[in-house]
């Protein structure tokens, strides 16, 4: 019973030569590598405030992605997509090939074309959740987990979460955890090894 026991706590054969150690997945945050000049990241890479924008550490490799970002303090910003191309000191995004983000006065830019706008006294205010969904072809759109109906496509590419601020903007950025349940079929943010 003792072997057993002990073999069971990995006392047994050659001192655990087949222990397999786990590699612990990297969170998926803002990140600090791929960032404007005049930004500040804080609060473990979850919140953004200065001038510029930043893209998550994660592409969207996934199918069907999802992730959120709470208004902490209005301003100029905007969220969305965007590649590594994109530039992260030009404000608004939006005006290349390499974003596609939803503006702060809700509407959707992407190659310095207005693809969409968010429906009329849905305008985005300080508190609110403005949640993403993003599957290779179209990326949509939820206020405080409503769907505002206002898809909009264009970008190629491997494309990363984006947000920019300006004008004291403050904005928190959710990549699991959320404060509302993602569309059906959509999930959080999975690094490559995750989804194999």
């Amino acid at each position: 019973m003792a072997a057993l026991v002990s073999c069971c706590f990995g006392c047994c054969g050659d001192n655990n030569r087949d222990h397999v150690t786990l590699k612990e997945m990297p969170t998926v945050q803002l990140d600090t590598h791929h960032m404007g000049t005049d930004v500040v990241i804080v609060k473990s890479g979850r919140r953004i405030c200065g001038t510029g924008g930043c893209i998550a550490n994660a592409p969207l490799h996934q199918n069907k992605s999802y992730f959120e970002f709470k208004i902490q303090s209005t301003g100029v910003w905007g969220v969305g997509v965007a590649t590594r191309k994109g530039n992260l000191n030009q404000i608004p995004m939006g005006r290349d090939p390499h974003s596609l983000v939803l503006r702060q006065d809700g509407t959707v830019f992407h190659n310095n074309e207005e693809k969409n706008r968010l429906p009329a006294n849905s305008l985005p205010q300080e508190g609110d959740i403005v949640g993403v969904t993003y599957d290779h072809v179209e990326l949509n759109l939820y206020l405080n987990g409503k769907n505002m109906i206002c898809p909009a496509s264009g970008i190629r590419g491997t494309v990363y979460p984006v947000v920019y601020v300006d004008d004291s903007a403050i904005l928190d950025c959710q990549f699991s955890d959320f404060y509302h349940p993602p569309p059906q079929g959509y999930q959080k943010i999975l690094f490559e090894q995750q989804i194999f």
